[in-house]
């Protein structure tokens, strides 16, 4: 029997997992995830891995924790991507979301339970927009404490001590700057020695009531493990990997061990930490992306990831090898049929080296086009992980190319900082430098060039277009920032302090600002456009997209706007993410053969 080769559609028909949790028995697992086209809370009975429907709520979920008698889950989920997280109650066999904790136009996040199961600790902006609170609600009388108060940087609680009276807590004051304290009765102890250098705290945890271990890259350029007596008010420096950012750690009581995760560049790397032995081991991943680990009572691990010819999928290690309790891929088409990205090197203009992913089609679908993805963030990172966006492109004929430019994660700090208060500058030469090395390697025609990013990536798709469009057939910008001064304006509040050092002072930097914000190079922006935008965007507020696209009218430009009424900062809903995937494929298409010479 022969069948037709998959189409592109099926591409659409791949489907996410946000996170997930495991009953303290390991009976049950559940998770978020939009199988029926939507984000539900969804469940499976392991051993058995068949999925069933616990809440028909249709909305995303960010957090799922277990009651200690597994009998209900707690469920942090916003509405239409609004990111105003609540915090409900779901019965472990599926029902009523009940409302727990829930105020509107509020954030609440981070929920934790005590050990008896009578006390929720959370941290909400409900109180204080700006720098938030956490609190301690009694779940059997209806009472509510604060237990922490915010100041000169958003403060959020972390974990809580074997005897729930000591808390561990995050000040954020800018990505590369959040310091950890510890409240113990009436004192709040700074965890990293004094210094007058920024630095970051961005993983800890109880093992003991007197002490912690925390990810931090305090006094150094890559985050490492260190320890933190509180009684004795010590801090030291544990385990250290060669140009390695620890990311995430978490406690496993059984073994009295630490599993932690790395991330190097484009890929991130799993260990266990013995803290007895103090020997660290390196265990192999089921994925080259880890985003979530959770470990249970009796030891067993769990992890969320993917790969980038793997969607997202939960796995279990038992032994030596780990089992998929999800099977998620894309319907129809073989794993060695999609395209894994090559990891490339280029010099940019000042020699600094970026590290790129170069995804290129199979040869007998090549169109010969290439497309620029400069990535959201913008501290953040691309790496090898599944994007059904990504896959379909490539496997249409599209090669495309997506470097981790300077302000990038996963290159330690100092190239993470040098985004920061230059958000167009050195970045958006970076970029220029990727086009032009492609050229020369071959991997690109000059007159085959488009431009699509998201986020900080449609910011910077925005500005090269202003200011490098001559590189470009056509423009996507997917909910990009378009001028600096009203998007610092318009951020959540909690977000605001740290702005001035992120992207800049709207004052002191107001030249530079001007420089860097796209609207400015208007006239300059002669390539058709496709911007795409959420309506419920609490990040870059809808006003960001309109103020560019009215601009761009009034010059008479060719510009296509999508507005999605019920989404943010992202996709939640399948619907509008394959008719933008859609329309995305359908723009491209369109453009491929405009100005190009046909033999």
């Amino acid at each position: 029997m022969q069948f037709k080769k998959p189409d592109v559609e099926q591409f659409f028909q791949t489907y996410g997992i946000q996170t997930f949790a495991v009953s303290p028995d390991e009976t049950q697992l559940v998770f978020s995830t939009n199988l029926n086209g939507k984000y539900n809370v969804w469940g499976m009975d392991l051993p058995n891995t068949f999925p069933y429907p616990l809440t028909f709520h249709n909305q995303s979920t960010d957090e799922l924790v277990y009651s200690e008698k597994g009998d209900y889950v707690l469920a942090v989920s916003d509405e239409d991507g609004d990111e105003d997280g609540q915090i409900y109650a779901i019965p472990s066999q599926g029902g009523e979301l009940k409302p727990v904790r829930k105020v509107e136009g509020a954030k609440h996040f981070g929920p934790m339970l005590s050990e008896d199961g009578k006390r929720l600790f959370y941290t909400s902006t409900k109180d204080d927009p700006t720098f938030m609170k956490s609190y301690v609600y009694h779940l059997d009388t209806d009472k509510e404490e604060i237990i922490l108060h915010g100041d000169k940087g958003a403060t959020a609680l972390i974990d809580k001590s074997p005897s729930e009276e000591r808390f561990l807590y995050f000040k954020f004051f800018a990505n590369t700057y959040t310091l950890a304290y510890v409240k113990s009765g009436e004192e709040d102890l700074l965890l990293t020695p004094e210094t007058e250098d920024q630095h970051t705290v961005s993983g800890g945890v109880f093992v003991s009531e007197s002490e912690i271990y925390l990810i931090t890259n305090y006094n150094s350029d890559f985050s490492y493990l260190s320890r933190y007596n509180i009684d004795a008010k010590t801090f030291e420096r544990v385990l250290k990997l060669e140009k390695e950012d620890l990311v995430d750690v978490k406690f496993d009581e059984s073994t009295d061990s630490l599993y932690l995760v790395s991330q190097k560049g484009v890929r991130t790397y799993l260990y266990n930490y013995d803290l007895k032995a103090q020997r660290v081991e390196r265990i192999e991943a089921p994925v080259s992306i880890i985003d979530e680990i959770v470990v249970a009572r009796s030891g067993s691990i769990y992890v969320r990831g993917n790969d980038a010819t793997v969607p997202m999928n939960i796995y279990k290690r038992e032994g030596e090898r780990w089992v998929t309790l999800t099977n998620f891929g894309v319907p129809g088409v073989k794993e060695e049929e999609l395209i894994a990205p090559e990891v490339v090197t280029y010099p940019s203009f000042d020699g600094l080296p970026i590290e790129a992913l170069l995804y290129r089609p199979k040869k007998e679908v090549d169109n010969g086009h290439t497309i620029l993805w400069p990535h959201g963030g913008p501290q953040a990172a691309e790496q090898v992980r599944f994007r059904s966006l990504f896959s379909f492109l490539v496997y249409s004929g599209y090669t495309l190319f997506a470097p981790n430019f300077r302000g990038s994660t996963g290159y330690g700090l100092e190239f993470v900082k040098k985004v920061e208060g230059d958000w167009g500058g050195g970045p958006r030469l970076d970029n220029v430098a990727g086009l032009e090395w492609l050229l020369e390697q071959g991997y690109a025609s000059r007159d085959k060039i488009f431009l699509m990013g998201g986020s900080y990536g449609g910011y910077m798709a925005l500005l090269l277009h202003g200011r490098n469009g001559d590189y470009f057939k056509a423009v996507v910008d997917i909910f990009g920032p378009s001028d600096l001064f009203s998007f610092i304006d318009s951020v959540p509040e909690h977000w605001k302090p740290a702005m001035a050092q992120i992207v800049g002072d709207p004052i002191k930097d107001k030249e530079k600002l001007t420089e860097d914000s796209p609207i400015q190079y208007v006239d300059s922006m002669a390539k058709p456009m496709l911007v795409i935008q959420g309506a419920k965007d609490p990040r870059v507020v809808q006003a960001e997209s309109d103020q560019l696209v009215a601009a761009l009218k009034e010059k008479g430009r060719d510009v296509e706007y999508i507005v999605l009424e019920d989404e943010g900062h992202g996709f939640s809903k399948k619907e509008n993410e394959m008719m933008v995937y859609r329309k995305v494929l359908e723009f491209l298409e369109q453009h491929v053969g405009v100005g190009v010479v046909k033999s």
